[in-house]
Formats: structure tokens, C-alpha cells, sequence
């Protein structure tokens, strides 16, 4: 997961067939599950969000061809860490302090 926005548009491009500038969502995740990465291109630029899980893993979508589509409640599911093929918190947060 060191690969930042030329990287991961480039993966995009050759690996999944897809323009980067499409406006499409690519999500990448790290190899021990606990690091997401997000790109996307807003027509002005390319935006790139990512987060790591303090204790957890990402629930990620098991595909052969490599592309899926979430709808926007998966998604969100998916960043929050929660398995958005059944709802549940798959790790709760420590509290700070």
C-alpha cells in the first residue's frame, strides 16, 4: 500500500480496464486487511481517502475478475468496518483515555 495517486490510476487503467477519469470509486485494500485506500476523480482532480483500523479487519467482497459493485450503503458499511453482507460491528472501537 504504498502506491499513492499515480499508482493506484495506473492499477486502474491496466489492471482493471478502466479509465481513472471515469468518476468511478476504486477501492484498494492492504494486504493484512486493516488499510483501505479510496480513489476517485471529482472532474477537477483526483481525490484519494484512506483509513486504517486501530483493531479489526475490512470485510472486503470476494470476486474472480477482480472488480465488484457496492451500492453506496455497502460502501459505507465496508469503511465503517461493519460486514456489509450482514450488518453487524465486526470490532468495536477502545474508548480513548
Amino acid at each position: 500500500m504504498r502506491k499513492g495517486i499515480n499508482g493506484l490510476a495506473v492499477l486502474a487503467q491496466e489492471v482493471l480496464s478502466i479509465n481513472p477519469h471515469s468518476g468511478a470509486l476504486f477501492a484498494y485494500r492492504g494486504k493484512r486487511g486493516d488499510l483501505v485506500k479510496l480513489l476517485w476523480y471529482d472532474g477537477q482532480g483526483f481525490c484519494l481517502f484512506s483509513k486504517r483500523m486501530d483493531r479489526g479487519r475490512f470485510v472486503w467482497p470476494v470476486t474472480g475478475s477482480g472488480k465488484v459493485s457496492l451500492s453506496g450503503a455497502q460502501l459505507s458499511m465496508l469503511i465503517e468496518g461493519i460486514d456489509w453482507r450482514r450488518p453487524e460491528r465486526s470490532d468495536r472501537p477502545i474508548l480513548a483515555g
